[in-house]
């Protein structure tokens, strides 16, 4: 699609539109290998140093606060400072931060005077650590939606940004067969062998992630402005907030769900009115909580929940979850493409199916047999579990930043992330503690079944919201 009548600048802007993509991708990805390698080390931290189920579940509560947080921080700094450098640094101080995860042991002795440390001397540490890398953590999603939004045009946005969120799987994926192989190098707490391999989850990321640093220092672009490029035609006026809420044919939004009087009279618009005090925004808030708390328990606790109730081997168990992040791939750019090709940019009528679909592939993962056919058919109910959780996780991004414009785009998704990382630490911590006190996973499955549930009713609140904020 043609966005500027001089033929030149219209192929210069579609060119670093696609560095823009794909670079922001590599990066985002590389955060993601540093996150998510915690989960992968909690089965050797637990049976190599003594760190209990509730104790690491405390980890994942306490760390997904901050970097919820962090992203609503990072989100409106991100609005305001340059994205390339605010990436860089981020990504710089993670990579600094997974080193420190492997030497926690040493760490910890230092600090308790010497000696073996105490597992509580440990547990200190490590949650110490992980809060700090959590919370730069928080520094690498705003600066790529405010480039997205500052290259991508509202119409195409659902399809390119979903081509972005397969970052999120791509970095999952690999990390996954990454550090299952390196876990099942030895038998954990065996003599000489498997000892200690949950330090190489955190510091091959962490070579990764300072190789990675050099490149977003030479290929990673800025705005468009920064780059010589003149802005995205169709962007510079905004309508109504009223009218997001609204049908094409002017049906009223239901009630409960009134917006805010949105523009000022001179045509300009608030941060206030665009985000904090848009329902639409608060919303996708509490949508992303049960995303999140859902895609929680396979990401954080499903190493865990493979290996203890299905019977797989940590490099099974990597593969598995290396699929269902790689079906996540496949629904993203499936929801992408059906959000603007078949439901006219509006993602949430796309959204309600998708939620009621993973409920009901999570119910059948759990109760399906394991071991031989029924082991292959449970895996592969996880693996479209992941196909259909992954697209709302993307699309609430989609329609936080279509409505809130590209002006507040992180503003909203930070906002909205906030309520994610919420939802991320009251599973993690529910999920282990319930795992532990009843001695089994059952609970905890039926529990994000039903929280899957109710994602897709909130969805079905937003089924009547515009596209997007720009159109009048």
């Amino acid at each position: 699609m043609s966005l500027f009548p001089d033929k030149e600048t219209d192929r210069k802007f579609g060119r670093m539109q696609w560095r823009m993509l794909f670079a922001t991708m590599i990066g985002y990805t590389l955060f993601y290998f540093m996150r998510k390698n915690f989960s992968f080390a909690m089965p050797g931290l637990e049976q190599d140093c003594g760190i209990s189920k509730a104790m690491l579940g405390n980890f994942l509560f306490c760390g997904g606060i901050v970097y919820g947080l962090s992203k609503f921080v990072n989100g409106i700094v991100g609005d305001r400072v340059n994205p390339r450098w605010m990436l860089c640094f981020g990504l710089l101080v993670c990579s600094i931060v997974n080193v420190l995860f492997g030497f926690a042991p040493a760490i910890a002795s230092v600090l308790s005077g010497g000696g073996d440390p105490s597992v509580a001397a440990l547990s200190w540490t490590l949650g110490i650590l992980l809060v700090a890398n959590q919370f730069f953590q928080g520094t690498g999603f705003p600066p790529c939606a405010k480039l997205i939004a500052f290259w991508v045009p509202p119409k195409e946005l659902a399809t390119k940004m979903s081509v972005w969120n397969t970052s999120h799987s791509i970095g999952g994926g690999l990390v996954a067969k990454i550090c299952g192989v390196i876990m099942g190098l030895g038998a954990i707490g065996a003599a000489n062998q498997g000892v200690g391999m949950w330090r190489w989850c955190f510091w091959a990321m962490a070579i990764l992630g300072f190789l990675g640093l050099l490149l977003m220092l030479v290929w990673l672009p800025g705005t468009p402005r920064d780059e010589g490029l003149p802005d995205l035609p169709g962007t510079e006026s905004v309508a109504s907030a009223n009218n997001v809420l609204n049908g094409d044919n002017g049906h009223k939004a239901p009630d409960g769900l009134k917006a805010p009087n949105g523009l000022n009279a001179d045509g300009g618009s608030s941060v206030m009115r665009m985000v904090f005090a848009n329902p639409v925004i608060w919303m996708l808030g509490f949508i992303n909580f049960t995303i999140n708390a859902v895609r929680a328990l396979v990401a954080d606790w499903g190493p865990t929940i493979l290996q203890e109730a299905k019977g797989l081997t940590p490099s099974e168990t990597g593969t598995v979850i290396m699929l269902f992040e790689f079906a996540g791939i496949a629904g993203m750019l499936f929801s992408g493409w059906a959000t603007d090709r078949l439901f006219g940019g509006r993602a949430p009528r796309l959204c309600v199916f998708l939620m009621a679909l993973t409920a009901g592939c999570l119910a059948a993962f759990w109760f399906l047999p394991s071991g031989g056919v029924g082991g292959i058919i449970s895996s592969a109910a996880l693996c479209m579990a992941g196909f259909c959780l992954y697209g709302p996780q993307a699309l609430t991004g989609v329609t936080a930043t279509n409505t809130s414009t590209k002006r507040f785009a992180g503003t909203s998704i930070g906002f909205i992330s906030l309520f994610s990382y919420i939802g991320v630490s009251v599973a993690g911590k529910v999920c282990g503690n319930l795992a532990e006190s009843s001695g089994g996973w059952h609970l905890p499955l039926m529990v994000m079944v039903a929280t899957a549930g109710a994602g897709a009713l909130l969805f079905f609140c937003l089924w009547r919201t515009r596209a997007n904020s720009y159109d009048g």
